[in-house]
């Protein structure tokens, strides 16, 4: 992977050690907190190494082992491909916690997304649920017109696409990417399953 002072290739060798790392966060490891040096409290636009940061997020997401998911709190979160067998385990699973709740615009295009061999596009509230949720994967596209596009990817296109299979154990699976995330640093009620558990029990 080609970088520019190093900062590619130093923010990818965390992401392998680590598993997991986001984007941007104020505390936890991040390739933005990496880049800079400095615990962001507003967005990584207007800082003067907005440029190379927008260039390694760039070559990341087409690094072929690297997956962007909206896995830590909600957060757009790196994940590295020895965690991807794990995360199509727990993303397919259609457990209670993806399910419960889902409102019927999510409802519907995630049978649009299931029924599809490709990639649809989405946007919206519809979306998010479905990112927030684990329930398919999803990227960014520029259109022609010069705009940002979410494309929405059922879990099952995107590993015949890349040839990753799932373990076979959906509890082992989280206990992986909770341990990624301990390793990390983050709280387990970052994780969307253990967010619901939380605030499921906090209305009982």
């Amino acid at each position: 992977m080609r970088s520019e002072g190093g900062s590619a290739s130093s923010v990818f060798a965390a992401l392998k050690n680590y598993g997991l790392m986001l984007r941007q966060d104020k505390v936890l490891p991040s390739v933005v907190g990496m880049i800079t040096g400095e615990s962001l409290r507003t967005s990584w636009w207007s800082h003067p190494k907005s440029h190379l940061i927008y260039s390694v997020l760039s070559e990341l997401s087409e690094h072929s082992e690297v997956l962007f998911t909206k896995l830590l709190a909600g957060k757009d979160t790196l994940v590295h491909s020895s965690l991807w067998p794990a995360l199509l385990a727990v993303g397919s699973a259609r457990d209670q916690w993806q399910l419960r709740g889902l409102s019927a615009a999510a409802t519907d295009l995630l049978e649009r997304v299931d029924r599809s061999a490709s990639a649809v596009r989405a946007s919206g509230a519809a979306c998010k649920e479905i990112q927030a949720r684990l329930l398919a994967s999803s990227y960014e596209i520029h259109t022609e017109d010069g705009r940002h596009a979410m494309m929405v990817e059922g879990w099952s296109a995107w590993s015949g696409r890349i040839s990753c299979t799932a373990l076979t154990s959906v509890d082992e699976s989280r206990r992986m990417l909770e341990q990624a995330a301990t390793k990390l640093g983050a709280p387990l009620h970052y994780l969307p399953w253990r967010s619901r558990d939380r605030n499921r029990a906090r209305t009982n």
